[in-house]
């Protein structure tokens, strides 16, 4: 049996002293809900971390450019030069999920709908890679796999000769220090660290991110 609907008549007294409606007004074509609004006015103070042009000679850094080319990641290493702040902060705010396991990968901005999911980043940065259906790109590949990274590749790939990981107590690598990198996974961390993960520590880089 269902349970029984209450009444939701309301003599016109009650509804007097309920006073107007709870619902708080908010500046809509800035923000999605009063929820956001309110969200942007606790963090409109907060810096955020430039993302970094990379201008380099032709002759500099070869193996670097190469793998920017190769990956057709042009678009990555050269974003805009001028940007609004406040229009930033307004897409993050926007972005952000006011319900518990509810993703909704896009953001409102000045009006307009902006759409945030791996088919708009992609297609933002020139579709630098296209998969087949179902397939996976090279990191994913790596990573299901059953005995996942090498650790010990990794480490004489990013090292200078003779060095390796800050271990742990008990010997597990944790993470490589800069001074420990070679000059070209030095100026990987600093694209990573600045396009890519956004990070203000860059002394060091944790094995997740190697």
């Amino acid at each position: 049996m269902a349970p029984k609907k209450l009444s939701t008549k309301r003599s016109r007294r009650d509804a007097a002293a309920e006073g107007p409606s709870a619902t708080p007004e908010f500046d809509s074509h800035h923000f999605r809900s009063a929820e956001h609004q309110q969200r942007f006015e606790a963090i409109k103070g907060w810096s955020f971390h430039r993302e970094r042009r990379v201008q380099l000679r032709e002759d500099e850094y070869m193996d670097f450019q190469e793998e920017i080319a190769h990956r057709r990641w042009t678009s990555l290493v050269t974003p805009m030069a001028k940007f609004d702040p406040e229009i930033v902060l307004e897409f993050y705010v926007n972005a952000w999920p006011i319900e518990e396991g509810v993703r909704d990968m896009r953001s409102w901005v000045r009006g307009q709908w902006i759409p945030f999911d791996v088919d708009a980043l992609s297609q933002f940065l020139g579709d630098p890679l296209v998969l087949e259906e179902g397939q996976q790109c090279e990191f994913s590949q790596r990573r299901n796999k059953a005995d996942g990274f090498d650790e010990e590749a990794i480490t004489q790939l990013l090292s200078t000769l003779g060095q390796d990981f800050a271990r742990t107590a008990i010997g597990r690598r944790v993470r490589i220090m800069r001074t420990s990198m070679t000059t070209l996974t030095q100026t990987w961390m600093a694209l990573l660290l600045s396009n890519v993960l956004p990070s203000d520590h860059n002394s060091d880089l944790p094995l997740p991110k190697c």
